[in-house]
């Protein structure tokens, strides 16, 4: 296995996009998670939020590597702060994922046939707006052949676009699916109804920060 100083010697966006493979394992969990809850699969629930927690240190582990042997006299094509900065908010990602997989274990909730549909239109969409991103962050390499210019630019660029439209898709959603559930209030308890409403938030937290993180590399573009 490539220790993180090696992957530097490969390319210096080599280790974030380790980092970022990790945490799209981490998000990718969410599907298995929330089908065990439909199915009111308590057990498998649990397990499957064990393995995010895991996931999610298994990225802290690499995001400290990175940091511990990220020399200061490292030639980087992009200043050090921005390549932190991409650290943060991918480091950012799988803490909310984490946070999802913990409230959904606080009580054995059940999802109502209420709002599962505008649910699981809900989740895939934040998680295709997660897919967006890290497809940019593994065009890293690409941009740095192509001295952060040219058509590998505009092509990410485009892409970065795509993340903010999908972003907003899933904004609309969340709207739609609030509705959906604030409909069916009365069916909850206060503490079931207002875990929901923290399960959506930290849900929407992934799609918002997969476009903070876009327009994060749309910037470094613009500063070349």
């Amino acid at each position: 296995m490539l220790t993180i100083l090696k992957l530097f010697g490969r390319s210096p966006f080599a280790p974030l996009q380790s980092h970022m493979k990790k945490i799209s394992e981490c998000v990718h969990m969410l599907i298995p998670l929330f089908d065990a809850l439909q199915k009111k699969d308590f057990k498998s629930a649990e397990e499957i939020a064990t393995t995010i927690s895991t996931l999610e240190h298994q990225a802290d582990l690499i995001k400290n590597d990175i940091r511990n042997h990220l020399p200061k006299s490292l030639f980087l094509p992009i200043d050090r702060s921005h390549l932190l900065e991409i650290l943060t908010l991918q480091d950012s990602i799988a803490d909310r994922t984490e946070d999802v997989a913990v409230l959904t274990t606080l009580k054995q909730i059940q999802m109502l046939d209420t709002f599962k549909d505008p649910f699981n239109e809900f989740l895939k969409k934040n998680i295709d707006t997660f897919n967006e991103t890290h497809l940019i962050i593994n065009e890293m390499h690409e941009l740095l052949e192509s001295s952060f210019g040219g058509t590998e630019a505009e092509k990410v660029c485009k892409m970065v676009e795509i993340v903010a439209f999908k972003e907003h898709e899933a904004d609309l959603l969340q709207r739609k699916l609030l509705k959906a559930v604030f409909s069916a209030e009365e069916e909850m308890s206060y503490s079931t109804f207002h875990l929901w409403q923290r399960i959506i938030e930290a849900i929407s937290a992934i799609s918002n920060l997969s476009e903070k993180l876009a327009w994060r590399v749309r910037r470094i573009l613009e500063l070349k």
